[in-house]
């Protein structure tokens, strides 16, 4: 059985091991696939993995032996799923790898804006603490964590990590999502979106991108938001509109800190890059060793049991 890994390099840039998915069957791995090599280096491949290189109905159509193909992530989108399903090939994820390392990046994002320990670190090897008349001095202000009200925007296996995070710091925490929910932790209240939005002080996004969340941050949705409030986004860059976003940040209304980008990279005249106000990191939340190492274990087990007939984490049937 042959097996094509298309793009592992962000899955595995080398701290990983290949072992246990090259015991499977004859293994090609690639570190990066282009769009006019998926078709070459597919060919007579039974089991395709691929984390962002697509797959779409054109190529499907001219791989005759594809059966399988495992996406190396949580989102399938890269994947022509109907088309898939034509085929009769069997397409997996990767669900719930590493929602403690995306919690962790989110309160990394917090705690980077309410600390502000780049700032400082960078002001004293400046020599402006040697150059103090005091044992200590700040650039801005410092804010504690404990009493503010922070919204969750969806409560699914990272949102409800992030939001008992929250309750660990005595924050105050909001929860919404497409259904109530009831019988909640203490200190976790759900609500309205509206509501949310204009009651906390800290917003992190943890929805599914979709037809009904695509842009849900917009100049509309901003308004509502308290002043100098903290949004946060690491799940998908659409879901914030970012003309929007860039321009009430540069009037000074509040702050941003997003991993996520609505095109990754992203163009050098996206918004985002320029505005006032925000810290951008470059979708590494998912990305801790750890993480990784649970995300190809998971896949090598899909692997495993879809030869055994008993496939896992399908998303197609």
């Amino acid at each position: 059985m042959k097996i094509v890994v298309l793009d592992g390099y962000t899955l595995n840039p080398g701290d990983l091991d290949w072992q246990a998915l090259q015991a499977i069957g004859e293994c090609e791995i690639y570190d990066h696939t282009l769009a006019d090599e998926v078709v070459a280096r597919c060919q007579g491949a039974q089991i395709v993995l691929t984390n962002k290189t697509i797959l779409n109905a054109q190529t499907l159509s001219q791989l005759g032996l594809l059966r399988y193909i495992g996406v190396l992530a949580t989102g399938t989108n890269v994947v022509d799923i109907h088309s898939a399903s034509q085929h009769k090939i069997t397409v997996t994820n990767i669900p719930a790898y590493g929602p403690d390392a995306v919690a962790q990046m989110v309160f990394a994002h917090i705690l980077h804006h309410h600390q502000q320990v780049a700032l400082h670190d960078q002001a004293v090897k400046m020599g402006q603490w040697s150059a103090s008349r005091d044992f200590c001095f700040t650039l801005s202000p410092l804010t504690s964590l404990k009493g503010l009200t922070l919204g969750v925007v969806g409560y699914g296996d990272i949102g409800q990590q992030v939001a008992t995070l929250g309750v660990a710091f005595g924050m105050n925490v909001l929860i919404t999502s497409a259904q109530a929910k009831t019988g909640l932790p203490e200190n976790i209240q759900w609500c309205e979106r509206d509501t949310l939005l204009t009651q906390a002080d800290i917003i992190s996004l943890h929805c599914p991108l979709n037809a009904a969340t695509k842009y849900m941050i917009n100049s509309d949705s901003l308004r509502l938001l308290k002043p100098k409030c903290l949004l946060v986004n690491t799940a998908r860059g659409d879901l914030i509109n970012e003309v929007d976003l860039a321009y009430w940040l540069n009037q000074n209304n509040g702050f941003a800190a997003v991993d996520v980008l609505s095109t990754e990279p992203p163009s050098p005249d996206n918004p985002l890059l320029s505005a006032a106000n925000i810290t951008i990191t470059p979708h590494i939340a998912w990305a801790t060793l750890q993480a990784r190492q649970n995300l190809l274990n998971i896949a090598i087990n899909n692997v495993k049991q879809f030869q055994l007939g008993k496939t896992v984490n399908c998303v197609n049937g």
